[in-house]
C-alpha cells in the first residue's frame, strides 16, 4: 500500500517477480492500478500470494471519495501477514503524505472489527537520499508509536504496547529510474527475506489466527464484507468536514437562541394552562425566522452538509415544540369533549332521541377538532393528529355508550318501580281474599299491567335505535320482572299463610252474614259454623300453596280438602297380606306443579293445618261455652213433674186467690215490685261470680234500690196529682182522678221497669258472651 504512482507494482514485480500492470511515465503520472490485485510470487516457498492494492491520494478518486483508500488499507492488514507500506523518503515526517491518518482510521477500526494478531509493517522507504537510514528509521517509529498511543482500543488492550500487535521493519531502497542497477540488487537482497518467511523467528511473525487455504476464499470475503458494512472508514473530505464542524456550531447557535425566545417561552407556558388560540401561526413564524437565519449563517458551506445540519436543527427545534403541541392537542380534545358532553345533555333534555343526537353532536364536534387542528398545525412539522382524534373519538363514544347504558338503566328502573307500584298491593289483596277466581284475577292483572309496561317501553326504546335482538332481550326482562313481582309478593304472602288462615276462620266463625259480632244465645250450629269457616281455610291454603301464572289446571284443592277436613277418606291400598293408608300429603311435591312454582309443599300444608287447628280449637271451644251457660241462665223454669206437682197440690190456694180479687192485686204488685228489685239489682249477673259474692253484692246494694224505687213512685205521683189538678173542672171527682191517675203511672213504671231490665238483661248477656 502507498500513495498513488509511488512505484508499487514496479516493486512488487521486481521483487516477487509477478507481473502487474505499471505506469507508463512517458505518457503521464496517472492511476495505473485500480482496486485490489492478487498474484502467486514466483520461486518463493512457502506458496506466497501477494496483493497489489490501489494508490492512496489520488486525483481520480477525488478529496471526497476515500472511503475505498481505508477500506482497501483495512482489509490490507486483516488478510495479509506482511505489509509493505511504500513511502518517499522525501514524505517521512509529513502528515498527509506519510499516510498517517490513513494508518490511524485503519488502526483504530482494525482493533473493533478483528481480533488482534501479531503482522509486520515494513515501510519501503523510496528513493532514498543522502539522509542515513539510522537518522529515518527513528522518526518513522516514533510516528508509528504516536499514531498507536492516539488510537482508542478496546478496554483490554488500553495499555498494551505496539509490538504485541505489529513488528516494525524499516528498509529503504535507492531510487529505480536513477540508480536501478543499485536498486535490483537492494531489491534482490530482500527478496532473500521472503524465503521461509513462516519459520519461527521469520518475517511473518507468529502466525495467529492463520487458515487452510482451502477457507482463505470465504475468509476473504467475510472479512471484505465486515468491511464494507463499517461506517467509520467513510470520513469526509477536509471541507466536508469544516462545513459538518461549522453548520453544527451555527445549529447549536440557532437552537440556544430558540431556547431562550421570549415568545416561545411565553407560548410555552401559555400552553401548560389552557388553549393558545393561533398557536400554529405563531410557532411556525417563529421556527421560520431561525431556520432563514441558520440558512443565511450557512449558505456558503458544502450544500450536502448544510442541508443535513439543517435537517438536523429543524428535528430539534420540533422535537423542543413537540410536547407543546402535544399538551395543545391535549387542551383541545378535552375542552371539545366538555363542549360535546354538554350539547348531547342538552339535546337529551330537550327530548331529542337517544341516536340521534349521539350521531349529531358526535359528528358535529368531531368537525369541530378538526378545525381546532388546524388553527395549531406547524408548517415545518408533518405531524398527525388523528391519534388525538382516535382517542377524543373513543372518549366520545365511551360516553355515549355510558351514557346510553345509564339512560336505558333509568329507563328499565323507571317501569320496573311502575311495575312495583302496579302489581304488589293489588296482588297482595287479591290473596289475602283467597278464593276460586284469585289465580285468574292475578294473571289477567299481570297480563294487562305488563303488556301497558312493555308497550311504553317499547316506545320509549325507538330513540335508541337498538337492535331487534337487544330491544325484545329487554321487553323480555321487563316481562319477566312483573312475573317476579307476582311470584315475591305470593312467596312473601305464603309465608304469613298460617295468620292469613286464622283470620279467615275468626271472620266467618266470629260474625255472621251480615258481618256482625255472633252472640252465641243456643241457637247456633257451631259444627256447621266450624265447617264453614275451615272449609275456607282449607281453599285459603290451596289458593296459597302454588304459583298459578300458567293457567294449568290441578287437584290442590281438592287433595287439601280431601285430606284434611274429611281426614277418613283417605285412599286404602290393598294388598295381599297387609292393608295400609295412603295419605297424599307425605309428599314434598305437587304432582302437577314443579318444584320452582311451589309455594308450601304437601307435607307442609299438614303441618300448617295441625298448627291452625290447634289455635283455632280454642275459639270453638268458648263458643260452646257461651252457648252452654247462656242456656242455662236462660232456663229458669222448673221441671215438668214439679210443675204438675205444684197444680194439684196448690189447686185449693189457686182457687182461693181466683174467689178474692185482693189477693190477685196484692200478688200482681208484689210481682211487680220484685221484678223491678230483680232487675235493678241484676241479681242474674251477680251469681254468675258465685254464690257468696253474689249475695255480699245483693246485700250492699238492696237498701239503695228500694229507696230508690219508692223516690222515683213518689215523684210520679206528685206529678201525676199535680196534673190532675190542672185538669179537673169544678165539681169534679179529685179522688177519683187521683186514682186513676197513679194506678196508671204505677203501671206504666213498672212497664217501664220491666222492659229496662230487660233491655239490661239482654245488654248483660251479651257482653259476657263478647267477654
Amino acid at each position: 500500500m502507498g500513495p498513488q504512482s509511488s512505484g508499487k507494482s514496479t516493486l512488487l514485480n521486481n521483487l516477487f517477480k509477478t507481473n502487474f500492470r505499471e505506469m507508463d511515465a512517458f505518457k503521464g503520472r496517472s492511476q495505473t492500478t485500480k482496486g485490489i490485485w492478487m498474484a502467486h510470487c514466483t520461486g518463493i516457498e512457502p506458496c506466497t500470494l501477494v496483493m497489489d492494492l490501489e494508490g492512496t491520494d489520488g486525483r481520480e478518486r477525488g478529496e471526497d471519495d476515500t472511503a475505498f483508500e481505508k477500506q482497501s488499507a483495512l482489509f490490507a492488514l486483516a488478510v495479509s501477514d506482511i505489509v509493505l507500506i511504500n513511502m518517499w523518503c522525501h514524505d517521512i515526517g509529513r502528515e498527509q503524505a506519510a499516510n498517517k491518518p490513513l494508518l490511524k482510521t485503519v488502526f483504530q477500526v482494525m482493533m473493533r472489527l478483528f481480533s488482534p494478531r501479531k503482522t509486520t509493517l515494513m515501510f519501503v522507504i523510496r528513493d532514498k537520499t543522502k539522509t542515513p537510514l539510522e537518522n529515518l528509521e527513528p522518526v518513522l517509529r516514533e510516528d508509528i508509536q504516536k499514531i498507536w498511543d492516539s488510537v482508542p482500543k478496546p478496554q483490554a488492550h488500553v495499555s498494551t504496547p505496539l509490538g504485541e500487535f505489529f513488528n516494525v521493519e524499516v528498509v529503504a531502497l535507492s531510487s529505480y529510474e536513477e540508480k536501478e542497477e543499485q536498486f535490483r540488487e537492494q531489491v534482490a537482497n530482500l527478496r532473500q527475506r521472503f524465503f521461509h518467511s513462516i519459520v519461527p523467528g521469520g518475517l511473518t511473525g507468529d502466525r495467529r489466527g492463520v487458515v487452510p487455504a482451502s477457507g482463505f476464499s470465504f475468509s476473504s470475503q467475510q472479512i471484505w464484507k465486515v468491511i464494507k458494512e463499517n461506517k467509520d472508514l467513510d470520513l469526509p473530505a477536509h471541507k466536508v468536514m469544516v462545513a459538518t464542524v461549522r453548520c453544527e456550531e451555527i445549529g447549536n447557535e440557532k437552537y440556544a437562541e430558540f431556547g431562550e425566545n421570549k415568545e416561545w417561552c411565553e407560548i410555552d407556558e401559555a400552553v401548560q394552562t389552557d388553549f393558545v388560540p393561533g398557536f400554529g401561526k405563531k410557532l411556525s413564524s417563529i421556527l421560520n425566522i431561525c431556520l432563514t437565519e441558520y440558512d443565511s449563517e450557512a449558505t456558503y458551506f458544502d450544500e450536502g452538509v448544510r442541508s443535513a445540519k439543517r435537517k438536523q436543527l429543524e428535528e430539534k427545534l420540533l422535537q423542543l415544540v413537540q410536547p407543546a403541541y402535544q399538551t395543545i392537542l391535549g387542551h383541545l380534545r378535552s375542552g371539545t369533549f366538555e363542549k360535546f358532553k354538554d350539547a348531547f345533555e342538552k339535546a337529551l333534555n330537550a327530548g331529542e332521541g337517544f341516536s340521534l343526537a349521539a350521531t349529531t353532536c358526535a359528528e358535529s364536534f368531531l368537525a369541530q377538532f378538526d378545525e381546532g387542528c388546524v388553527d395549531v398545525v406547524i408548517n415545518q412539522a408533518n405531524w398527525d393528529a388523528s391519534k388525538v382524534k382516535e382517542k377524543l373519538k373513543r372518549d366520545i363514544d365511551t360516553h355515549i355508550t355510558t351514557v346510553r347504558a345509564a339512560k336505558l338503566s333509568e329507563l328499565t328502573s323507571k317501569f320496573e318501580k311502575k311495575l312495583d307500584h302496579a302489581l304488589s298491593a293489588p296482588v297482595e289483596v287479591l290473596l289475602d281474599g283467597a278464593n276460586h277466581e284469585t289465580w285468574s284475577s292475578i294473571r289477567k292483572l299481570l297480563k294487562r299491567e305488563s303488556d301497558s309496561a312493555v308497550s311504553e317501553m317499547s316506545c320509549d326504546l325507538k330513540g335508541f335505535d337498538m337492535d331487534q335482538n337487544a330491544r325484545e332481550d329487554m321487553l323480555n326482562k321487563l316481562q319477566n320482572h312483573a312475573k317476579g313481582v307476582v311470584e315475591a309478593k305470593a312467596k312473601e304472602e305464603a309465608a304469613r299463610v298460617i295468620i292469613r288462615m286464622k283470620d279467615r276462620f275468626s271472620m266467618l266463625f266470629s260474625h255472621d252474614s251480615d258481618s256482625m259480632p255472633r252472640v252465641w244465645t243456643g241457637n247456633e250450629d257451631i259444627r256447621a259454623i266450624t265447617k264453614t269457616a275451615r272449609s275456607a281455610s282449607v281453599k285459603l291454603l290451596s289458593v296459597m300453596a302454588a304459583i298459578r301464572l300458567d293457567n294449568n289446571p290441578d287437584t290442590i284443592e281438592q287433595t287439601l280438602c280431601s285430606c284434611l277436613l274429611e281426614p277418613t277418606s283417605a285412599h286404602v291400598v290393598t294388598d295381599k297380606s297387609t292393608t295400609t293408608m295412603a295419605d297424599p300429603l307425605a309428599s314434598s311435591t305437587w304432582e302437577e306443579i314443579p318444584s320452582s312454582r311451589t309455594l308450601i309443599t304437601p307435607v307442609q300444608c299438614k303441618s300448617l293445618w295441625r298448627q291452625f287447628k290447634a289455635e283455632t280449637e280454642y275459639s270453638v271451644t268458648q263458643a260452646i261455652s257461651a252457648q252452654e251457660a247462656n242456656k242455662r241462665n236462660n232456663n229458669w223454669l222448673p221441671p215438668p213433674w214439679a210443675i204438675v206437682a205444684l197444680l194439684i197440690l196448690g189447686f185449693n190456694e189457686f182457687m182461693t186467690l181466683l174467689r178474692n180479687p185482693f189477693y190477685m192485686a196484692f200478688i200482681f204488685v208484689a210481682f211487680l215490685v220484685l221484678k223491678a228489685l230483680w232487675v235493678q239489682m241484676d241479681v242474674a249477673g251477680e251469681f254468675q261470680h258465685g254464690a257468696l259474692p253474689a249475695l255480699i253484692a245483693l246485700s250492699a246494694k238492696f237498701l239503695p234500690t228500694v229507696m230508690n224505687i219508692v223516690r222515683r213512685l213518689a215523684e210520679e205521683g206528685q206529678k201525676a196529682a199535680a196534673q190532675a189538678a190542672a185538669n179537673n173542672p169544678p165539681g169534679g171527682d179529685p179522688t177519683k182522678d187521683y186514682k186513676s191517675e197513679a194506678s196508671t203511672t204505677m203501671s206504666s213504671t213498672s212497664s217501664s221497669d220491666i222492659r229496662s231490665s230487660r233491655n239490661e238483661v239482654e245488654y248483660s248477656s251479651v257482653s259476657s258472651k263478647e267477654d
